[in-house]
């Protein structure tokens, strides 16, 4: 039976397929010492991870490197979680590390974290930050009397601006009384109201040793305090919640130092570059003022004043002419209109009307009385005309001639049927009235 050999790739394949598909492999976690590790900038690093027995090859890849919060040192114990995988060409397993922490402080990155996300939402590194004042004339320092930070910012002070006065504030730095000595001491500067910048300072250490720099107590203090604060914690890669919330964080207690105080030196070429420059432009202006000065006094409105007013008076003359030309011709036309208006008067004078209204009305009176003595003497004559018909007519003129009338019950009777025996008449004459009772009543036959 002829065996069939496998090359090596062949084999590592396999065994990398073996690797990728086992679950228990795609996440792991682990707990080691660092070992092997050389810090490469802006890329991925490689490492190993031992303990007493044993030791893997680990990988970190630059995007996952970048999100660590502190910086991974040779012989550190940490935790690290990831996934076990073959790298083929060197036919070895390793893992390919996605996360990293310290071992044993996990908890306090947790807590951390948390504060950071609940002072966030209040503002505090939001806030707006109080500028530090150009020339302080004193500034306190809260930090330990024995480091080498306040030897530093002593130093530097005093190389850059000597008449600024330090006055140290001894602090607890480190501990469990450290956060309560921290406020403390800026309550005390903030009580003597007489400094113009506080340094808040501690060199660098591991997460432990700057966690009182981390508390929330730490954090308000500096917040409210009225006094622009620069925290110095740690190292550049150190970032504390105090870093945060101060008005300005500085790498370095050298760093703080330069930041708080300029240079004397050059302050000092600065003041009298400006001096020079202030001189220069006040003997320029000076000068520029002498010249106008001369130019004034030399002008002929200083030596022939009355030329200033040549031009105004011919002006004068000719404005006054125009003036008079205006009001003749103003004048002119409401003359012409004042003429028309008269004219206007004359031809409507009411003296001529109301003669001729009075001649009128003579006249019309005199036709109305005319007119009456025609009315009223016709009116007169068909009077006596109606009267001398009237008087034709008169029953009483016809009785004259020995006409009369009876009644009855004053009734006229117009026929002798109307009558009968023993009705009581009445007969009226021109000159009276006579009383008559019928006897008999006879009808003529052609009425009956």
């Amino acid at each position: 039976m002829t065996q069939q050999y496998l090359t090596v790739t062949a084999l590592t394949k396999y065994l990398k397929r073996k690797f990728d598909a086992d679950p228990y492999l795609g996440r792991v976690y682990l707990t080691g010492e660092i070992s092997n590790f050389r810090l490469r900038a802006n890329a991925h690093q490689y490492f190993s991870l031992k303990d007493d027995r044993a030791k893997i090859s680990a990988i970190m890849f630059k995007s996952a490197f970048q999100k660590l919060k502190f910086q991974p040192k040779e012989g550190m114990k940490v935790l690290v979680v990831g996934r076990i995988s073959l790298y083929e060409n060197g036919g070895s397993y390793q893992i390919y590390v996605e996360h990293m922490e310290p071992d044993g402080v996990g908890a306090l990155y947790q807590a951390l974290a948390e504060l950071k996300e609940k002072l966030s939402k209040e503002g505090l590194f939001d806030g707006v930050k109080k500028p530090l004042p150009r020339y302080p004339k004193r500034i306190a320092i809260i930090t330990s009397p024995s480091g080498a930070v306040i030897r530093d910012i002593i130093t530097t002070v005093k190389r850059r601006y000597p008449i600024a006065q330090l006055v140290l504030f001894p602090t607890f730095v480190q501990g469990d009384q450290a956060a309560a000595d921290i406020v403390r001491n800026i309550h005390r500067v903030e009580e003597e109201g007489t400094f113009d910048t506080m340094i808040i300072g501690r060199g660098g250490g591991s997460i432990e040793d700057l966690w009182s720099f981390n508390e929330e107590v730490v954090a308000r203090a500096i917040f409210d305090t009225a006094i622009p604060v620069i925290s110095s914690v740690g190292h550049e890669t150190d970032v504390t919640v105090a870093d945060l919330v101060a008005d300005v964080r500085a790498a370095t207690p050298t760093a703080a130092a330069e930041l708080a105080v300029p240079v004397l030196s050059e302050e000092l070429m600065r003041i009298r570059d400006r001096q020079s420059r202030l001189e220069q432009s006040f003997l320029y202006l000076l000068q520029q003022k002498n010249e106008r000065y001369t130019r004034l006094k030399n002008s002929y409105v200083f030596l022939q004043p009355d030329r200033l007013y040549e031009g105004q008076a011919v002006k004068l003359d000719k404005m006054m002419q125009r003036l008079n030309q205006g009001m003749q011709a103003i004048y002119h036309e409401r003359y012409q209109v004042s003429q028309q208006i008269i004219s206007r008067l004359v031809q409507q004078n009411p003296t001529g009307r109301i003669r001729e209204a009075r001649q009128q009305v003579n006249f019309m009176s005199q036709r109305l009385t005319d007119r009456k003595d025609n009315y009223m003497s016709n009116q007169q004559k068909r009077l006596i005309s109606a009267i001398q018909q009237l008087d034709l007519l008169s029953p009483l003129k016809i009785m004259g001639r020995g006409y009369s009338y009876t009644t009855k019950n004053e009734i006229v009777v117009k026929s002798a049927e109307e009558l009968s025996v023993n009705d009581k008449l009445t007969i009226h004459y021109v000159d009276g009235e006579v009383t008559a009772v019928i006897d008999s009543v006879e009808l003529n036959k052609k009425e009956k």
